[in-house]
């Protein structure tokens, strides 16, 4: 009895000593979760869209509170979370960033540019456009919709006449429409400007023309009926200097000279596109 009760002794004691050991281990080298973190992921949208960088929500939250990304990093969240995440941190929010919004370069839609192709593959604007595109405009949308599927915030349409349109009440800004659009034909504007030019086409302004009824065709007009240099000339297309706008009002001669109304209210588009929105819902 004494030999089968020692060895049984032995085993117990060993037991209680390496689980004594190991519950001092893990206290004494467990890893203690800031609570920052868990307060500041509660805040943000939890839709992991990378706008910010980080490969999601979580990772982003961590990354503040470890000084990998700012307070003000989240573009879904906005002001509204950059401010209460700079409350949990106890800094300032020092975002003087402007609001901004996206938009559409182009007009080239069903009625306004040429179409030189039928295109029967993939259907994304992708692989359409390494295709070469089905249109004359080799800069023009190619209106399959990837910006569509890619927004994370349900505020980007595609409009009965081929082209998306932006809903602004939901755009957040976040860039992804920008990074997606194979052409590069979506920018971030200041909110504040109700006044854009809708069209990326480098082309001289015989091809321009040719294949698109509103497409800029490097008059220079617009630079020089405006003022104070906001709007230069890059290579054939007229570019918008936004840092150099004061007010509104001075893009309104660039407006209303341009022969080919390559310009754009941001205003009267909205009326537009809900119009056109009420159509599509209505079918």
């Amino acid at each position: 009895m004494t030999q089968v009760l020692i060895p049984v002794i032995l085993l117990g004691g060993l037991t209680l000593i390496f689980g004594a050991f190991l519950v001092f281990s893990a206290e004494k080298f467990k890893v203690k979760k800031d609570e920052r973190v868990e307060k500041i992921h509660e805040i943000l949208p939890g839709i992991d869209c990378g706008a910010c960088g980080a490969p999601g929500c979580a990772a982003f939250a961590q990354g503040v509170v470890e000084g990998t990304y700012a307070v003000n990093g989240c573009k879904a969240g906005g002001v509204e979370a950059a401010d209460k995440i700079s409350e949990i941190m106890g800094v300032k929010n020092e975002d003087t960033s402007t609001e901004k919004v996206s938009v559409l370069c182009c007009l080239g839609d069903k009625e306004t540019a040429k179409r030189i192709a039928e295109y029967d593959g993939i259907s994304t604007c992708e692989a359409l456009h390494l295709m070469g595109g089905d249109k004359g405009c080799q800069y023009g949308c190619l209106g399959l919709g990837d910006c569509v599927s890619a927004c994370p915030f349900d505020a980007i349409e595609m409009g009965e006449k081929g082209l998306p349109y932006v809903i602004e009440e939901n755009c957040t800004a976040c860039g992804i429409c920008v990074e997606t659009c194979p052409r590069g034909l979506f920018e971030l504007i200041p909110k504040d400007q109700d006044i854009y030019i809708a069209c990326r086409s480098y082309d001289d302004a015989r091809t321009v023309k040719q294949v698109c009824s509103r497409g800029c065709t490097g008059c220079t007009l617009c630079t020089r009926v405006t003022e104070g240099g906001i709007i230069e000339m890059e290579g054939k297309l007229a570019k918008i200097q936004w840092n150099k706008i004061k007010d509104n009002k001075m893009l309104e001669p660039a407006l209303e000279k341009c022969p080919a109304n390559t310009f754009v209210k941001r205003s009267e588009l909205r009326k537009k596109v809900k119009g056109e929105q009420l159509k599509i819902n209505a079918k």
